[in-house]
């Protein structure tokens, strides 16, 4: 099944990176919105926002963020409650990103949004975040009507000449040209992943690159649809458009994935490809537990927090 969006749309950018393609975003939709963040710079701006104070707390753990989030809870559910679709764009890599996304997007759908995430995961040499940015991931997806998932990681794996802000930057508009797509396509429901290359390559090349990314996340078998946006491709001719999209099917080599292909005019040149996944991805390996089935395994319902319970309690040694 897939998800269509549903007006009145509103993003909803979770710290640093969720707010600056926030921003960006809802102008590609004519939609709204609004801005949550434990820092005070990410909100500098005349949009709406929420501001979650940790008080004195200066570096305050990804557990301290959530519990503080959880207490804001009326207020987040206040702001969203005009709108029907909301988009959760946030970089689980940041502790704004993985402390607050499973927060918000509980109260989305016990509010019965029809909710839609954009989730950027870090790099595998950021092993203090890998761990905090699957957990939450996992509890995005449980909570989402669909989930897109940009790996930092992938990327870097298949263009290692790459800076960190090239990365970056090359990460952000790829997800600002998926959240483009939606205007004229449906993303299937569940997990998707969201492959690109550098730009200014011949498109077999940046095929390549973008398939790559997504086999460092997923295996070939997984693939159950995938859309190639063309970007430069209204100048290409036909017949190396129809030979980019033969390659793609020959590769999945499964006659139940189904490959659509859209183009756009622009300047640069490249591939950014959304796949449609099922089973499993990189990101279970994330958490150590995650081999255990969910039968087996005894979580709670709520992420874990820390909250101040104010109790005049000494160590004791």
């Amino acid at each position: 099944m897939s998800n269509q969006l549903i007006n009145p749309v509103l993003f909803v950018g979770i710290g640093g990176a969720g707010s600056k393609l926030a921003i960006e975003a809802k102008d590609i939709l004519g939609a709204e919105c609004l801005l949550i963040s434990h820092d005070e710079k990410d909100l500098k701006t005349s949009h709406p926002s929420i501001k979650i104070s940790t008080e004195s707390i200066i570096n305050p753990s990804v557990q301290l963020i959530r519990g503080v989030t959880s207490k804001n809870a009326d207020s987040i559910k206040n702001k969203i409650s005009n709108y029907s679709t909301i988009v959760l764009i946030a970089n689980l890599a940041g502790k704004d990103g993985a402390a607050m996304a499973p927060v918000i997007s509980r109260i989305c759908k016990e509010n019965n949004k029809n909710t839609v995430s954009f989730a950027i995961m870090p790099f595998k040499y950021e092993k203090d975040r890998i761990f905090n940015s699957g957990i939450a991931l996992k509890r995005i997806r449980a909570d989402c009507d669909c989930t897109v998932v940009l790996d930092n990681d992938a990327l870097l794996d298949s263009n290692p000449d790459l800076t960190i802000d090239n990365c970056y930057k090359i990460a952000n508009s790829a997800i600002l040209y998926a959240i483009d797509s939606m205007k004229d396509s449906e993303i299937p429901q569940d997990i998707n992943i969201l492959s690109t290359s550098k730009s200014n390559q011949d498109l077999e090349t940046s095929l390549r690159d973008s398939l790559k990314m997504l086999y460092e996340d997923a295996p070939p078998s997984s693939v159950k649809r995938s859309l190639l946006h063309v970007i430069g491709g209204n100048a290409m001719s036909v017949g190396l458009l129809n030979s980019i999209s033969n390659i793609t099917r020959g590769m999945f080599n499964d006659e139940n994935t189904r490959v659509d292909l859209s183009t756009s005019s622009s300047d640069e040149s490249r591939i950014v490809m959304l796949s449609s996944v099922q089973g499993e991805t990189q990101f279970e390996k994330y958490d150590p537990l995650g081999v255990i089935p969910s039968e087996n395994t005894l979580d709670w319902d709520e992420p874990d927090c820390s909250i101040d319970c104010k109790l005049d309690l000494y160590q004791l040694e």
